[in-house]
């Protein structure tokens, strides 16, 4: 069997090979910096706004879909709506990043409709996490949780059953469960926070991960592993928040199996 760290790097060898492209319905803060990384990892990013467009790349050509809700509106949860079911009729993987659900009720109730069409995926911050499971209303300031990724753990394992997705949790450790079977990944920097869209561009990644990787559990484990260790290195060449973005982007570029095999700090926790 293989060990965590070992399905990330077979994951980024796939990345690297078969180059997936992923359709992005993202918010409008965080598209540059999305594409970039998707293009750094060897992805290929889109985003498109026209409803018969979303229908014929989904059917066509797409790998994967990210579904981002920091700046939804009315047309954008109704595009959104469209590219859910589509991806399911064609079978393509889809991953939801649910910014600030909990906090705001619109967003709340776009997420849960959309979740009524199970992703792969569903990657957030505690809080996200634990509002969308129910555990109790978690308080966020923003896209910014208030609690600690490890409060949520059993919240993610509730979600996953339920949804029959995979969760990943992120914070200072993130976790990654499909309800059955968790891993840790303790790589990553405080740093990353502080800069707008790391999180939501990690959405990004992990649909990517989806589309190479033999099961979203070891997409999100990949998806961890992969930002997280070369956020270790970006920090390390780039201290401060306004030259770290080009540095995990070139970290990104840079990264190879081997270097998740030498600094992943992966882990798996009993049921």
């Amino acid at each position: 069997m293989n060990t965590p760290a070992e399905i990330a790097a077979k994951v980024l060898e796939r990345l690297r090979t078969r180059r997936p492209l992923v359709l992005c319905l993202t918010n409008s803060v965080v598209q540059n910096f999305t594409a970039n990384l998707l293009l750094a990892v060897g992805g290929v990013p889109v985003m498109l706004n026209q409803e018969e467009e979303i229908r014929d790349i989904l059917q066509s050509c797409t790998n994967a879909l990210l579904i981002n809700l920091g700046t939804v509106s009315t047309a954008q949860a109704a595009l959104m709506d469209t590219a859910v079911h589509t991806a399911a009729e064609a079978g393509v993987p889809w991953v939801m990043d649910p910014v600030a659900v909990g906090l705001l009720r619109y967003r709340t109730e776009v997420c849960h409709k959309l979740l009524a069409t199970p992703p792969a995926m569903i990657r957030g911050n505690a809080s996200e996490i634990m509002a969308l499971a129910g555990v109790h209303a978690a308080a966020c300031r923003g896209p910014e949780s208030s609690a600690d990724s490890t409060d949520a753990l059993d919240a993610a394992r509730i979600l996953a059953q339920r949804t029959t997705s995979t969760v990943l949790v992120t914070g200072k450790t993130d976790y990654i469960t499909d309800g059955t079977t968790t891993y840790t990944c303790d790589n990553g920097h405080e740093l990353m926070t502080r800069v707008t869209g790391m999180g939501c561009a990690m959405g990004a990644l992990a649909a990517a991960c989806s589309a190479v990787a033999e099961t979203p559990l070891h997409a999100a484990l990949s998806t961890a592993a992969i930002l997280g260790v070369c956020g270790d290195v970006a920090v390390a060449r780039a201290p401060h928040p306004g030259s770290l973005v080009p540095a995990i982007l070139d970290a990104l570029d840079d990264i190879t199996p081997e270097d998740i095999l030498k600094r992943a700090q992966l882990g798996a926790l009993s049921s």
